[in-house]
């Protein structure tokens, strides 16, 4: 009865079985027998649940899936075959049991903790270890038609957000009521109410409102804008400060519905935009508009990182282009999916040919220390000939 009170639908068994077929072709080439998935976002990846448990794929048979509780919720979540286990000790017994403790096997090492990780390997009396995450994070990067789906409907929650910002967003008002008002909003339709970032000690909120200076603070986090935050404890995110006339509002929101992530940026400005930051959003417009035109299956995103700095040395904003000083990061562009930072990262270094499927947002933005920031951030499905664009609101700044 309770399943109707769920917004988002549950992942079909067939995609989920060629999600795991997909594993077990890289695990053959990588020369893995079998694989413990145990982080949140691989584990619904590849079960469509969260509930707490462990997932062993081994190549030969069918997939484990160990429960330790909510067993009824998982019954609903997955359709696939359940072991329902009191402990973790129950999995090492079943394991050696069906002889799968052999070869090489894969754990997800750049996020499982060394203290589980070491935990794990007693209970077993096994340590034939190796990372199997890059082998996940490139069967992700291409994504399902259902997956698209979810992503679609993440953008339209920031569509309806970005609306909504045109009646909050005014003089005087703080960057944190602005967060309040809208935060809420997305919740109302249908926000899952937080976005996931993979790696140690990455942590995102999914709004941040900055109102001129508080968007040029260096942060330590690995992002252009993260404003100043409330506390020096996650020192990052809106704070305190209050909207200026004529200096621009930056509303970078991250939509997310079904665990699909989305992450795009609006310009607001109270009144006429002052001369300072006209000419950086009319290059972020101009490199916006350029891949949207040029992008597509087959280009490389090294090509659209050139090209985009192409655009800012000419117009010499450089020192500004995606932060300033220390503040600067190396992207203008990442993956999106069930992580914010997923594969595909635009640089200039990284080189990958894009393919169908593939998911990413673009953001170039332009940073004036002590006085403000400028820019715009869309996301592309990138199909055979052209880039969709997730999210249908205009990208030109909103003057309320």
């Amino acid at each position: 009865m309770w399943r109707s009170y769920v917004a988002s639908d549950y992942t079909p068994k067939d995609e989920l079985v060629r999600r795991i077929n997909g594993l077990k072709e890289k695990m053959t080439a990588a020369g893995i027998a079998f694989s413990v998935i145990m982080q949140n976002a691989d584990l619904f990846y590849l079960s469509g649940t969260i509930q707490k448990g462990v997932m062993v794929i081994p190549l030969d048979g069918e997939p484990l899936l160990f429960v330790e509780r909510s067993l009824e919720r998982v019954k609903a979540e997955t359709p696939l075959e359940v072991t329902p286990v009191k402990s973790d000790k129950e999995i090492a017994g079943i394991l050696k049991q069906k002889g799968l403790l052999k070869g090489n096997g894969g754990m997800e090492l750049d996020v499982v903790p060394v203290s589980v990780f070491e935990r794990f390997k007693r209970l077993i009396e096994f340590d034939q270890f190796v990372d199997v995450a890059p082998l996940i994070r490139e069967l992700r990067i291409i994504k399902d038609p259902f997956e698209l789906e979810q992503v679609r409907k993440s953008g339209r929650i920031i569509s309806r957000i970005f609306e909504k910002a045109k009646d909050v967003v005014s003089e005087g008002t703080r960057e944190i009521d602005i967060d309040a008002e809208l935060v809420a909003e997305g919740r109302r339709y249908g926000h899952q109410g937080f976005l996931r970032m993979r790696g140690f000690n990455q942590e995102m909120m999914n709004l941040y409102v900055t109102a001129g200076l508080s968007s040029g603070v260096p942060s330590h986090e690995d992002v252009p804008i993260a404003g100043l935050g409330l506390t020096a404890a996650i020192a990052q995110g809106s704070s305190l400060k209050p909207v200026e006339r004529g200096v621009p509002v930056v509303v970078d929101y991250g939509g997310g519905y079904n665990g699909y992530v989305t992450d795009e940026t609006r310009v607001y400005v109270v009144g006429e935009m002052k001369e300072r930051f006209k000419k950086g959003y009319e290059v972020a417009r101009e490199i916006v508009e350029d891949v949207t035109a040029f992008g597509r299956e087959g280009v490389d995103c090294t090509e659209i990182f050139t090209r985009a700095h192409n655009l800012v040395r000419g117009a010499h904003l450089e020192e500004h282009f995606m932060g300033y000083g220390e503040g600067q990061v190396p992207f203008i562009g990442h993956g999106l999916g069930l992580e914010i930072n997923e594969l595909p990262v635009i640089t200039a270094r990284h080189k990958r040919v894009l393919k169908e499927g593939m998911v990413f947002a673009f953001e170039p933005k332009f940073i004036f220390p002590g006085e403000g920031s400028v820019g715009i951030e869309v996301d592309f499905i990138v199909h055979r000939d052209r880039l969709e664009r997730v999210v249908d609101f205009p990208i030109a700044p909103v003057y309320v």
